[in-house]
């Protein structure tokens, strides 16, 4: 049995285009094992290739392929291997809560993409919680809030705990305790808000459950495309409303929600100098005109915004 130059050999193993540099002349599959002892120079290379293949496809994740039948050649036409393509459709809709995940572009929180250090945020929120009666342990940092908090960036933030006596935190994105710790990045005004706020709170009502605080911004600030158009210059942060069960989650609507305990959070946050505090417009809760506002989508969560340093 042998090969003849017009016969096309059938295999399940693709060779992907740009695989190595001999690949792209390469136009078909490798051939299944021939019998005999003379095998043809370019079928022993094609299945030294499909071998190699086969010992680096495990390593391999992310990849899709579309494939064009011909009379006699297969083609695959374009493996989706991160890159730009799932990028742009991420950031084409900013807005929703599917991600387009590869190595270049992983879901957020879990895995290093747009994480300063390239530290797993999957696995810091258990290096980094603490006992619920441990003191916070907060390393201060004199910080740079620039721009706007929907257009800017932080330099130097203080980074939240992601859980302390007086707070857990919570992840949008997975609708988990406790948050990744890189969405905990804030200017030191909001930190020590955040820090004397809680604990005011919960002096004040023995036996409340602890706040439940969601995101602050990134380390180093910008866009959160995964979630916010704000919350880019470490002065926002999500609350969340205290629930009537008591559990560290966010509410699933108005009825679930402790309005007492809920507006006493949103009275502390004003008094400790907040510029803007979005509450739902179901909720009922009130504050200071121009400074507590009605707002559509924070019917589980206030959102306080604190002011410029020196502003």
């Amino acid at each position: 049995m042998s090969w003849r130059r017009e016969e096309v050999w059938l295999d399940a193993d693709v060779l992907w285009f740009g695989e190595r540099a001999g690949a792209a002349a390469v136009v078909g599959f490798a051939p299944a094992p021939i019998p005999g002892p003379a095998v043809p120079p370019g079928l022993a290379a094609s299945l030294r290739r499909r071998t190699e293949w086969k010992r680096r496809r495990t390593a391999r994740r992310g990849w899709a392929a579309l494939l064009a039948l011909a009379p006699a050649v297969m083609l695959p036409l374009g493996p989706l291997r991160g890159g730009q393509e799932a990028k742009a459709v991420a950031e084409d809709q900013p807005g929703l809560a599917y991600w387009i995940e590869t190595a270049d572009n992983p879901r957020p929180g879990r895995e290093s993409a747009g994480v300063p250090g390239g530290a797993s945020p999957a696995a810091e929120p258990q290096r980094n919680a603490a006992p619920a009666d441990a003191p916070p342990k907060i390393e201060w940092r004199r910080a740079t809030s620039v721009g706007l908090p929907y257009a800017g960036s932080l330099v130097d933030g203080t980074r939240l705990p992601v859980e302390a006596p007086n707070w857990v935190t919570w992840n949008p994105i997975t609708d988990s305790v406790p948050n990744a710790p890189w969405r905990l990045y804030g200017h030191e005004r909001t930190i020590r808000a955040i820090v004397s706020v809680t604990g005011a709170y919960r002096s004040a009502n023995p036996g409340a459950p602890r706040v439940v605080v969601g995101d602050i911004s990134r380390e180093g600030g910008g866009p959160m495309r995964d979630a916010h158009v704000s919350h880019q210059n470490g002065l926002d942060v999500d609350v969340y409303y205290p629930r009537r069960d008591g559990a560290l989650k966010a509410p699933g609507g108005p009825q679930e929600i402790d309005l007492r305990l809920a507006q006493d959070l949103v009275d502390r946050f004003v008094a400790a100098g907040a510029q803007l505090v979005l509450v739902g417009h179901s909720t009922g809760l009130h504050g200071p005109a121009g400074v507590v506002a009605p707002y559509a989508n924070h019917e589980n969560h206030m959102h306080v915004r604190f002011p410029p340093p020196g502003g």
